[in-house]
Formats: C-alpha cells, sequence, structure tokens
C-alpha cells in the first residue's frame, strides 16, 4: 500500500496539477495519456478498484472500452470527450456498469477516475468473444 497521500490546491488554477510526477500511461489504445496513480490493482488486487489523476496531451485519443463496475470521473482542467458529449472542468460523470465509451481532448485535460474494475478494450472483449464462441463448437 502507497499510504495515505494529500494534494492540495488541485483547483486552484496555480499549475499545482502540471507538478505531479506523471508518467506515460503505456497500455494499448491510449495515445497521449499520462497518469499519476493514487492506488491500483497492485494494492486492492487483480479485480480492484484503482484510482488516479489521468493527464490528456492535445489530440489525445482512447479507443473504445468496456467497464464491468462503475466508473466514475471528475474533470479537472481542460476540456474531455466521450459519446455523451464535451466536459469541461467541473463536470463529473458516472458510468454504469457494462457501459463503454472511447475518449479524446483536442485541448488537453486533467482528470481525477476511480475505477471500480479494471477495464477491458472493446476490441480485445470481442476478440476473446468471437474465440469463445469458435471454440464452444
Amino acid at each position: 500500500m502507497r499510504g495515505p497521500q494529500i494534494l492540495t490546491g488541485l483547483l486552484d488554477g496555480l499549475g499545482n496539477l502540471d507538478a505531479l510526477p506523471f508518467e506515460s500511461y503505456r497500455q494499448p489504445g491510449r495515445e497521449g495519456v499520462e497518469i499519476f496513480r493514487l492506488y491500483d490493482t497492485t494494492d486492492t488486487g487483480p479485480v480492484g478498484p484503482s484510482a488516479a489523476l489521468v493527464r490528456y496531451r492535445p489530440g489525445a485519443k482512447v479507443e473504445r472500452h468496456i467497464h464491468p463496475g462503475y466508473e466514475l470521473i471528475f474533470v479537472l482542467q481542460g476540456e474531455l470527450i466521450n459519446d455523451a458529449g464535451r466536459h469541461p472542468a467541473g463536470t463529473l460523470e458516472v458510468c454504469e456498469p457494462g457501459s463503454s465509451h472511447a475518449l479524446s481532448s483536442e485541448t488537453g485535460c486533467i482528470f481525477l477516475v476511480v475505477w471500480e474494475q479494471p477495464v477491458q478494450l472493446a476490441r480485445a472483449a470481442a476478440a476473446a468473444a468471437a474465440l469463445g464462441q469458435a471454440t464452444s463448437h
């Protein structure tokens, strides 16, 4: 466990978010994305919850993915775009289990995200389902 983390001044507009040690998010289907992990499955188990501050660089794109559990997104800076529209700073979105979306940001943004369970890329889920159907015949 990482222990207590206290981050202050996240909404004061003084650039405190940009000063965080974001790291490149090296996951397939996530171009131009950086992450500051608060906790993740190394802390909570392979299907446990995760939370992070995520930074999308201008032009970032994340391909369609599926949420087996709830996901909460709170936009702190910039504008996040998904299937439900454009979401400026101050927007909270709650995604239900089984929902899916693709994400992007034309101008860049930073948001807090809480995943109840790890997400799965839609193309990977479709491939796994096709494989399962092929092997069941």
